[in-house]
């Protein structure tokens, strides 16, 4: 051709000469084979020498390309092993496939002619002669097949001869055959005949014998033939039979509705009747009502279930122990529970009415359970209940298992315990409301009983040691093995972190109603009442120290017990976040302290104001008389700060010793000013005298910094004490205010605020606080004053050092 050979690579161009040296008749080839002895080629030929090879490779190629050519003859080796293998593979199926087909032709060939013999014996005989025959070695017919063909054809005839005797045997016994089958049959249709006679001695022997289910099942036998022949030539069989039958069926009735019976025989005496073509769905309404009414009997009632508890020594191990039988219980449910699987064997389509019936006692149970958990009782009563509830659910889902009364009762279960959690934290609300109403100032004794303290530690008492007791409580409920408390766990934890949330929130409630700062609704009369229309001011102290207790100490310990013995849950829903948050309580309580503390200071300081405003309304000022002694109203109000000092000494602890004294306070300082420069005026005359004072009491107030007044108010004694003397004075300023003196009236009032100068120091921390509204009070009283000369300086010591030392007689003083 004209063009140029295509290239060809090398394993092309070996497989080329090795193809064409084995199969070219050139001994030229030979020649080639031996001119490429020399080169990289030779190990296709006859005259390979590895020797000489591998010197001619090592000297012709560098080390990557040695690894090359090895990685390529390894590759080589690898194809040449494996075309072998499928090559030797390829030639032996041919042959076993060939031997197998020569096999299955000649065994089909025998079992055509086998298949052909109609007498039995000798078709056996020849099967099994043909089958042991053929079933020879394998390599030896392999080595000697030979002669097959001849064999064969000596075997058919052997098989053509057996045939054609076989068929003469039949011909020659064929008459007395035909013979021998007509007599059988006229034989058993006498045994029917004789059958159909004896029908009604048969029957009346069953009934004596009560086998029912022989009865129906020979009178079944004999009903197509009463059809047929029963108005004639068995019109007296037919008769007897059915009267046999009436009697078998009044008997069955009576076992079906028979409670002696087994269930067994009762569903027997059922199937007997269906068989018997009664009409069985008035029965099965009867047995429904009957049912239906035990379930009355079933019930659980509140008087019964009132002492039932689980004896928790082990809570695996739990007995129930109660007042009634609970043996006789559980053995009236388990009648019960048979009484559903016989209804279901004798009517296999009442499951929907039987299922209704078991769930009807279910929701009947937990109805009475949860009236029962309205009333106080522990969480064994409980248990004991929920374990009785459990078993008879239990007896009945063995019996009922497509009602699903475990789940059905979850649900129910579910609202139980969930109204039993919430009734236990009334429950502890009612205890705490208990424990703060025993508050009873107005008892002679209350100095040395210490009310408000008892009623103080009572109520810690009850938060703490009731809210560890109901959580001890609801831990029973957990750690107890009953199936329906497993699972609804992690429900149960949740209730009793929501209930806790709940319980504070309800509690801060609570502490307002009892405080007064919120209107008591119908259901709430009972808190209140027994404290008349006005709420205790000891009361709301007990309550702000008590609101503290509960923020520092009560949620931290209830927090820890929670993490300890109730984490997990997950019931709720993690979307609508943690169902305990100790931190938002934290809150409710730090405020409600605070303002209940407030609301304290504030009552205490409206019942002096209300003494106070009598003092300055009741007396004309304007035409009162000189002043011989301390208004008794002085008395009065330092009676109500004893009051208020014994009542924060049993609730406040005792604060640190900050008093702010005159010599270091600036307020205190001005003040000084203020009296010297009136004790300086008195030497003047009258008129000078007013009109000077009122001109340097104004100027002081310019030049003395402003004194602190109204600081918040702390947990301490002397704080609430000193914020209420605080709150006073400035009213007492203020009443001042609104009133018009004469020269008597202001020395009146001068005298008094000086006496309480000295009562007032004991008791309060603020001293300089203190001063600057007492003289406050006489600048006041002085500014409203229509000829304002303050007593002679002797005067006013001597009647303030006889009231001093009447009030220390009156007063002792008590380490």
């Amino acid at each position: 051709m004209g063009t140029e050979d295509v290239p060809l690579d090398d394993k092309a161009k070996r497989m080329r000469d090795l193809l064409s040296s084995f199969y070219s008749p050139d001994p030229s080839s030979t020649n080639d084979a031996s001119s490429n002895h020399g080169s990289l080629d030779a190990i296709d030929t006859t005259s390979f020498d590895a020797d000489q090879y591998m010197n001619l490779l090592i000297r012709k190629s560098n080390l990557e390309a040695l690894l090359q050519r090895h990685v390529e003859m390894a590759a080589e080796i690898k194809n040449i092993d494996t075309d072998l293998q499928m090559l030797v593979y390829e030639n032996y199926n041919k042959f076993i496939s060939a031997t197998d087909a020569i096999k299955r032709k000649i065994f089909d060939v025998v079992a055509t002619v086998v298949c052909s013999i109609k007498l039995s014996g000798l078709l056996k005989f020849f099967h099994n002669r043909c089958f042991l025959y053929w079933n020879f070695d394998f390599n030896r017919m392999k080595s000697n097949i030979v002669g097959m063909e001849t064999n064969m054809d000596h075997l058919l005839d052997k098989i053509m001869s057996v045939q054609s005797k076989s068929d003469g045997v039949n011909t020659s016994l064929f008459e007395k055959r035909e013979h021998i089958e007509k007599l059988h049959r006229t034989r058993n249709l006498l045994r029917k005949v004789q059958f159909i006679y004896d029908l009604p001695v048969r029957l009346e022997k069953c009934i004596k014998s009560e086998a029912y289910a022989d009865a129906v099942k020979f009178y079944t036998g004999a009903m197509p033939i009463f059809k047929a022949y029963g108005d004639s030539s068995f019109q007296d069989c037919k008769q007897a039979s059915e009267e046999a039958i009436a009697i078998i069926v009044k008997n069955l009735q009576g076992k079906l509705f028979s409670d002696s019976e087994s269930i067994q025989a009762r569903a027997e005496a059922a199937v007997l009747l269906k068989q018997l073509d009664f009409p069985v769905d008035s029965l099965q309404a009867k047995l429904l009502e009957k049912l239906e009414q035990s379930l009355g009997d079933l019930q659980l009632k509140p008087d019964e279930i009132e002492n039932v508890s689980v004896e928790s020594n082990d809570p695996k191990q739990g007995e129930v122990s109660d007042s009634i039988p609970i043996a006789a219980h559980e053995g009236s449910v388990l009648g019960f529970a048979e009484a559903i699987r016989a209804y279901r064997v004798i009517f296999p389509d009442s499951e929907g009415q039987l299922t209704k019936l078991a769930q009807d006692l279910v929701v009947k149970h937990f109805e009475t359970t949860q009236q029962y958990v309205k009333g106080r009782i522990s969480s064994g009563n409980l248990l004991g209940v929920l374990r009785i509830i459990w078993t008879d659910v239990l007896l009945m889902d063995e019996v009922l298992s497509e009602a699903v009364l475990p789940g059905f009762s979850l649900e129910a279960a579910q609202v139980a315990l969930k109204q039993y959690v919430a009734s236990t934290f009334s429950y502890l609300l009612r205890d705490i409301s208990d424990a703060l109403l025993r508050v009873n100032v107005s008892s002679k004794e209350a100095a040395e009983e210490l009310p408000l303290q008892v009623a103080l530690e009572a109520s810690k008492k009850a938060v703490l040691q009731g809210s560890m007791d109901v959580l001890l409580d609801f831990r029973k409920l957990l750690d107890d093995d009953l199936g329906l408390l497993v699972q609804l766990r992690d429900f149960i934890i949740d209730w009793v972190q929501e209930g806790f949330q709940d319980f504070f929130r309800a509690l801060d409630d609570r502490f307002l109603l009892l405080s007064g700062r919120k209107s008591s609704s119908s259901q709430d009369q009972d808190l209140t009442g027994a404290h008349g229309e006005k709420v205790l001011a000891g009361l709301v102290l007990v309550l702000a120290q008590l609101s503290v207790f509960i923020e520092q100490t009560a949620v931290p310990r209830i927090t820890e017990e929670i993490a300890a013995s109730f984490s997990g849950g997950g019931g709720r829903g993690y979307e609508n976040g943690p169902a305990f948050v100790p931190g938002e309580i934290c809150r409710i309580f730090r405020s409600a302290g605070e303002k209940l503390l407030l609301h304290y200071t504030k009552m205490r300081t409206q019942k002096v104001s209300t003494l106070l405003r009598k003092r300055f309304t009741t007396p004309n000022w304007v035409k009162h008389k000189e002043p011989r002694e301390v208004h008794m109203f002085v008395d009065l109000f330092l009676q109500e700060l004893k009051e208020i000092g014994s009542e924060v000494r049993q609730i406040l602890p005792q604060g640190l010793s900050r008093k702010h004294r005159r010599s270091d306070s600036n307020g205190s300082t001005a003040s000084s000013r203020s009296n010297q420069l009136r004790d300086d005026k008195m030497t003047r005359s009258n008129t000078q005298r007013a009109r000077s004072q009122l001109l340097e009491t104004h100027l002081a107030k310019l030049f003395k910094q402003k004194v602190e007044i109204f600081t918040k108010v702390e947990y301490t004694q002397e704080s609430v004490v000193t914020t209420i003397v605080k709150l006073c004075l400035k009213s007492l300023q203020e009443f001042a205010r609104l009133q018009t003196f004469n020269r008597s009236g202001f020395q009146q009032i001068q005298l008094d605020i000086q006496f309480l100068r000295t009562p007032l120091k004991e008791t309060v921390e603020d001293e300089a606080a203190i001063d600057f509204l007492l003289d406050e009070v006489i600048v006041a009283a002085s500014e409203r004053c229509l000829d304002p000369i303050p007593l002679e300086p002797p005067i006013l010591d001597r009647l303030i050092q006889a009231k001093l030392a009447k009030w220390k007689e009156q007063n002792p003083v008590t380490p």
